[in-house]
């Protein structure tokens, strides 16, 4: 569940999931940001308005606040569930901001730039794997793409590549080659391609284990 998200270069939460969270009214939300932005536009540079298709296909308004907005929204909710929510949200906006920071780093980058480059060697050897399956009969090969793609990510814990830290985009890097190398050797030994797949899933699972990752 990410409470907060990365918009631009900014970590926001949205009025949405407040009211989810906080068991309010979304329309109460709106109008309490509503209240709160009239008079000031100091406040007001701490939201902004945006808008969602409802499950009815009618558009509605929502806003989108960083740390600043979300605190002086909630300031007056009370009761213990409702700080355990504050908290929640503070440690996500912490982990955001982290992220953000580090994104601007140079050690950020080079990692960045490495398992970009490892993820193409990846993306080579399961164009191989469907090439190959489609030799053996199979009519849903090319689904290895996206299939590998989510094992690699829940390997390496991430949920949204786009705000994963450094260590998971290195951890992300050594899954890549991992997967790469499962590909590469069962190609040549002549597996069946279902046995390859077997095999990606045998030693992410050994990685995972050994890496302790939860």
């Amino acid at each position: 569940m990410d409470l907060v998200m990365m918009r631009g270069r900014d970590a926001v939460c949205d009025s949405l999931e407040v009211a989810e969270h906080f068991g309010k009214q979304h329309r109460n939300i709106i109008q309490a940001i509503d209240n709160l932005t009239a008079e000031n536009s100091a406040v007001k540079k701490k939201f902004k308005a945006s808008t969602y298709r409802a499950e009815n296909g009618h558009m509605y308004r929502r806003y989108y606040m960083d740390r600043d907005g979300f605190s002086l929204l909630v300031m007056g909710f009370n009761g213990k569930e409702a700080i355990d929510w504050k908290m929640k949200y503070i440690e996500a906006f912490n982990r955001m901001e982290q992220i953000i920071a580090q994104k601007q780093t140079e050690a950020y980058k080079d990692t960045r730039a490495y398992q970009k480059t490892i993820r193409r060697q990846e993306t080579d050897a399961i164009k191989a794997l469907v090439e190959y399956a489609e030799g053996q009969g199979s009519r849903n090969a090319s689904r290895y793409y996206a299939i590998l793609s989510k094992l690699a990510d829940r390997t390496a814990g991430i949920e949204d590549r786009e705000t994963a830290d450094i260590k998971q985009i290195c951890t992300l890097a050594m899954v890549e080659d991992i997967i790469s190398k499962s590909i590469s050797d069962g190609i040549a030994a002549q597996e069946p391609y279902k046995d390859i797949y077997q095999g990606c899933r045998q030693r992410l699972e050994q990685f995972r284990t050994a890496a302790l990752i939860g």
